[in-house]
């Protein structure tokens, strides 16, 4: 499939995402008035044979309303939306940067470790409810496990990392794996049901990070300065996050998680920053770690 084609169902999509509904006879003006078309119109077979690929190749389903003839874009629920964005997202800067040229060497990347070995084998297994088995490095032991077999429920990035959270048919409960410390993966020819009722969106909902905890969410408030407030309010660390006060040198968040490691450690990196202001046994965990940190340096 040629670029200039991905381009144009890149288009297509975003100029429905931007206009919400629309007709084919305005979306083909929009078409002919922009350098996409390259001078061919949006005829009526076109517009349906790009509407078929658009539905292949990033799972976006073009409909029409009946009654008034405008085309939209039909709504598959937040998290399908999210993948579409990212694809898109994802799709685009790739071209850009196939196209960077003399300033390639200028373009600073972060690297994803894992998501070109082993993220389509997990990937392929879910499609078709497979199981997956692998040899897993874990930090915490000598020597790797070999023979780990899982029922892959869902993949997560996180810290620039990918995780799979499965069912571990050996301890018969849900773990994560990290797949940067897999190797030897295959997709195996025994298939599962995934559990009904199984959410993966709602899965991590009260956690920061890939940590999951048997505790209760506890409502967190930190104070954090001002410059701090502003990366907090362009990026919030939770879904949970409230800016509850403003004040010139401050602000006050509100969250509702788990106090997870993770969640500790963006705060560490923090460092001055942030002060919590309850609950109080996240004080304690704070100050332990910042504790033995000190005790590195005397």
């Amino acid at each position: 499939m040629g670029r200039g084609l991905i381009n144009k169902y890149i288009w297509i999509i975003d100029t429905l995402q931007r206009y919400g509904r629309i007709t084919r006879e305005d979306l083909g003006q929009l078409w002919k008035d922009d350098k996409v078309s390259g001078g061919e119109p949006l005829t009526r077979r076109t517009f349906y044979n790009y509407r078929d690929g658009i539905a292949d190749v990033f799972n976006v389903e073009i409909e029409c309303d009946a009654s008034t003839y405008e085309y939209y874009i039909k709504d598959k629920g937040e998290q399908a939306g999210r993948m579409c964005n990212l694809l898109l997202d994802s799709v685009t800067m790739t071209g850009m940067l196939s196209g960077a040229g003399a300033v390639e060497s200028r373009i600073v990347l972060e690297d994803v470790p894992s998501s070109r070995t082993n993220l389509p084998v997990l990937i392929e297994a879910m499609k078709h409810n497979r199981r997956v088995q692998f040899t897993y490095h874990s930090y915490t032991r000598l020597n790797p496990t070999p023979g780990v077999v899982i029922e892959p429920y869902f993949v997560r990035l996180f810290k620039q990392l990918w995780y799979v959270i499965g069912y571990n048919v050996k301890d018969r409960k849900i773990k994560t794996y990290s797949l940067d410390r897999m190797t030897d993966a295959v997709v195996g020819i025994d298939t599962f049901e995934m559990p009904d009722g199984f959410d993966a969106s709602n899965f991590f909902h009260d956690n920061f990070g890939i940590m999951t905890s048997r505790g209760v969410a506890k409502e967190v408030v930190l104070r954090v300065n001002s410059t701090q407030a502003k990366y907090m309010r362009a990026l919030p660390l939770h879904h949970s996050q409230r800016e509850i006060a403003i004040h010139d040198d401050y602000s006050i968040f509100s969250f509702k998680l788990y106090l997870t490691f993770d969640f500790i450690k963006e705060l560490l990196s923090m460092g001055s920053s942030v002060v919590v202001v309850k609950p109080k046994e996240l004080k304690v965990q704070l100050l332990d770690e910042l504790r033995k940190t000190l005790a590195n340096y005397d």
